[in-house]
């Protein structure tokens, strides 16, 4: 009978932990850690002092994937929807313009000001911060995968399956974690590889306003699902169509963090 209880309990295992990538969190553990390094080389001394003290000395690269550890405890499941905002299909930039300004359901766009909010607030508790800077740099990184600003009647992307290299997947999943584990870099590596912008770009993206990278990433999408179609195989023409995309939202959304913090801690 114990050995019985022992084969279901190990089944259900095998069964969650295959479940389990259908609803990772944007760009894996490898791509948040990428954003958070990115952020932490544009930081100002000032604010990379007061970032480091929120977090415990904890690097952003490092805090990163807490909001999806997190997942695991229920307590936290409130925090589901704010990892990405589902658009309609075929919006023109009114159109999604509009569309974020009259979603009040609670999404990676409006609550990004609220965790900036929070931070500034010298009321909120140590802890408070923390969990606030914790997500505030996972969600810069949600909100510059593509597929975070994807359509609500396929889960951006989630229901639509393709093989990655023979192997079966989703196209979420490919974004997530198929094109990045790909180029088989650390983070690290990764970070300083892509971390070539022009004056020119380092300018424009500081300065872009949150709306409009929603809209970036919703054109990226766009892209995404037009090139991709239920159980496409995938593998090294898509890698080479798409790389560069990947990697400039990776880029993009670093610098973006980055400059977040240092008008937080100016």
């Amino acid at each position: 009978m114990i050995q019985i209880n022992l084969v279901k309990k190990l089944f259900i295992a095998i069964v969650l932990i295959a479940y389990l990538p259908l609803n990772a969190g944007a760009w894996g553990m490898t791509g948040h850690r990428i954003v958070g390094q990115i952020a932490d080389y544009y930081l100002t001394a000032k604010a990379r002092k007061a970032v480091y003290e929120v977090l415990g000395n904890q690097s952003p690269a490092m805090a990163s994937n807490w909001p999806d550890f997190i997942k695991s405890d229920s307590t936290y499941n409130y925090l589901s929807s704010w990892h990405y905002v589902n658009l309609p299909a075929d919006l023109d930039q009114h159109g999604v313009f509009n569309f974020l300004d009259t979603d009040k359901q609670a999404n990676v766009y409006n609550k990004i000001p609220e965790l900036i909010a929070q931070l500034k607030d010298k009321k909120q508790t140590a802890g408070q911060q923390k969990m606030a800077m914790r997500l505030l740099i996972h969600f810069l990184g949600d909100i510059h995968q593509p597929l975070h600003t994807g359509r609500k009647d396929d889960l951006g992307g989630n229901k639509i399956s393709v093989t990655w290299f023979g192997q079966k997947s989703n196209l979420h999943r490919v974004w997530d974690e198929g094109l990045v584990d790909y180029q088989q870099l650390s983070y690290t590596e990764y970070a300083a590889a892509i971390n070539h912008p022009t004056k020119e770009q380092l300018a424009q993206w500081q300065h872009t306003p949150l709306k409009d990278c929603v809209y970036e990433s919703y054109l990226a999408a766009n892209k995404i699902y037009a090139a991709t179609k239920v159980d496409d195989k995938l593998s090294y023409r898509y890698n080479f169509e798409f790389v560069d995309l990947m990697n400039e939202q990776l880029l993009k959304g670093g610098i973006r963090l980055a400059q977040i913090l240092n008008t937080i801690y100016g």
